[in-house]
Formats: structure tokens, C-alpha cells, sequence
């Protein structure tokens, strides 16, 4: 679905949208999402037949929905945010976009890692991020993130810029684990370490070790897991020549962020706003986002995909705080500033 909205068309929307909350339809949930798929409507009719409350879904990028939401201050119609990572949900936050949910299902189902401490919201699915290599060049490929900027490794890796927010996030970790000062080495080593300067998406630093450009790269587990599927131009073919490694499956774990989801400040409907992100976390809608997107469900007993889950079992990352991710973003920025990290 494509967004009923762009910056300039902010009246014409909030017109449409307060229609949404007149008296008249009283059954009914607001939600502002990042998410892309079209396939979500039969996540949202489903939630309708299971509750009778209809869905009114609005698609538009975080930082767009974000703004929106600020322009309409306490008359946004808006009852639910969804974003694509931790990242975007805490700049909603720091907005005063959002309000505690009090919910004993989220609560026993989601664990308390993926969520915010002060239940502000909560991860939908779990995204991995890991270490790809050329199975023909790379003999002794690099376990954890640190090792990633060693110098054995100069000039070898292909990464995606500081503003991506996926690297953003992993930097932020880093400087929980390890301190201020040991993460800005490691961003200095990996600036050390690029083979190119950063470019592109995920996908991109993947097709760098087919075209030789680079022999090891990071990215999220599903880039790689969907060109198992389907057809990916410069990836599909050759996923035979890349290896992966899970990082730090000795100590911490891999590192995970997030889809996140939250009940806006403002929401004019917030029961069936904790209707619907009470649904997002039971088994149906936790095997639609596993198998939309390869990702990973946070409840146990939901299997992911076929694909994803050839990529093995991990460790995940359980002991650094989800909400690290937020409060460490400022400190992340300044050093890949600092370092050069395009």
C-alpha cells in the first residue's frame, strides 16, 4: 500500500483522518506504520474478523509519520505507531509521541528485553545482524564484532553509512558493552578496515563480496535470507560463495534490533489500540511478520521461514538492553562524526 500522504498533503489527510474518529465509527484502530507490505491486509482483516474492530492503516516512512503526528498535536487521530527499528520509535519518544500500555498479555509473552522499561512498546519481530564472507577468499573470517576491526581485516569490508540506522543501533551496543572509548577504536577500525566508502543498502555490501569488491560484509540476517527465495539481481545465483558467521556466540550473543510497535500519546481509541497490539504479539500475527519478512518471532513457539531458518541457530544478544539502542544513539552519532564514518 502505498502512503495516503506526503509532507505537503498534511491538511488534506488530517481532514480524512479525523472523519475516522467521529462517534459514528466507534469500533475502529488508527495506525501509522512503517512497514511497506501490502500483504499486511491480511494481517489487519484478520484482526477485524477476530474483534470486529476495523483497521485504518496509514504507510509512510517513520521520520514522515513522525512529523505528521507532531503537526496534529493532540487531535492526531493516531492509536498505534509501527516503525522498522528501535532507532525511529525512540525519536518518536524523545517527542512525547507515545504512552505506557498496561497489558498482562504483552507482559507474559513478549520478554522484557524487547521492551521498553517503561512499556512505551514493545519489538514485533527480531531483526539479527551479521558477519557475511567470501567462502574462496576469507580463511579465518571474523567472530564477533570486534574482530571486525582488527587490522588482518584492512581494506576487506564493505559496510553501510553512519546514518543507516541498523549500524547505528550496533554502535550503540557497543558503547554499552564496552564504554565510550573502546567503541570510538572500533568505529576508528572499521574506517580503517572499508574497501570502499560506504554505500548503498544491505544488499548492496552483499553483492560487494560476489563482484569481489570487498570479502566481508555486514547486514541483516533477511537480506541474504530472501535471495534464498527470490530472485535478488547480483546476489541470486552466488549465495553459494558467501558464508556467514553469527557474532559473539562465545560471550553476548548476536545482535538484535527491532520492529517496534506503541500506543501513540494522543490515541483517541487507546482500548482497541491495546486490542491490536495485544493481537501483533499472539501466534498468527507473529508467524505473518516471520513470514513477510524472514524475521524472527519474539514469542516462542512460532516458527520463521524456511530460509531464515537455514541460516542456522544463535545465541541471541539477551543482556544488553533493547533501550540501550535509544540512549546511546547521540553518543554513536558524535563518534562516527568523529572517526569519519561516512
Amino acid at each position: 500500500m502505498k502512503p495516503l500522504f506526503t509532507a505537503l498533503g498534511l491538511g488534506i489527510a488530517f481532514g480524512a483522518l479525523t472523519a475516522m474518529v467521529a462517534p459514528a465509527f466507534a469500533q475502529q484502530v488508527n495506525v501509522y506504520s512503517s512497514r511497506h507490505y501490502d500483504t499486511d491486509d491480511a494481517l489487519y482483516d484478520r484482526f477485524t474478523e477476530e474483534t470486529g474492530i476495523s483497521v485504518n492503516r496509514i504507510e509512510a516512512q517513520a521520520d514522515e509519520l513522525i512529523a505528521r503526528m507532531l503537526a496534529e498535536g493532540a487531535n492526531s487521530p493516531a492509536d498505534v505507531l509501527i516503525t522498522v527499528d528501535v532507532g525511529r520509535m525512540e525519536r518518536a519518544e524523545a517527542e512525547g509521541l507515545l504512552q505506557p500500555y498496561t497489558s498482562e498479555v504483552i507482559e507474559r509473552r513478549v520478554p522484557a528485553h524487547l521492551q521498553h522499561p517503561d512499556k512505551l512498546w514493545y519489538g514485533v519481530a527480531q531483526r539479527t545482524r551479521i558477519i557475511f564472507y567470501s567462502r574462496d577468499r576469507v580463511e579465518n573470517p571474523p567472530q564477533t564484532y570486534e574482530a571486525l576491526a582488527d587490522p588482518v581485516y584492512e581494506g576487506r569490508i564493505c559496510i553501510r553509512s553512519s546514518s543507516n540506522v541498523y549500524n547505528q543501533s550496533l554502535l550503540a551496543s557497543l558503547i554499552e558493552v564496552h564504554g565510550e572509548e573502546t567503541a570510538r577504536d572500533w568505529a576508528t577500525g572499521i574506517v580503517n578496515n572499508m574497501a570502499r566508502p560506504p554505500q548503498g543498502g544491505d544488499t548492496d555490501q552483499l553483492r560487494g563480496i560476489v563482484s569481489g569488491e570487498c570479502d566481508i560484509s555486514v547486514a541483516n540476517h533477511y537480506y541474504f535470507a530472501r535471495s534464498l527465495v527470490r530472485n535478488v539481481d547480483g546476489l541470486t545465483g552466488s549465495t553459494d560463495e558467501i558464508g556467514l558467521v553469527w557474532p559473539n556466540q562465545s560471550d553476548r550473543g548476536t545482535h538484535v534490533n527491532l520492529t517496534t510497535a506503541g500506543m501513540a500519546a494522543n490515541a483517541p481509541n487507546s482500548e482497541n489500540a491495546l486490542t491490536l497490539l495485544e493481537f501483533l504479539t499472539g501466534a498468527y500475527a507473529q508467524g505473518h511478520f516471520a513470514s513477510q519478512n524472514h524475521e524472527f518471532p519474539v514469542i516462542d513457539g512460532v516458527e520463521t521461514t524456511e530460509a531464515a531458518a537455514s541460516l542456522g541457530t544463535f545465541k541471541p544478544d539477551t543482556t544488553t538492553p533493547t533501550a540501550s539502542f535509544v540512549a546511546n544513539a547521540p553518543i554513536a552519532q558524535s563518534i562516527f562524526n568523529e572517526v569519519g564514518w561516512d
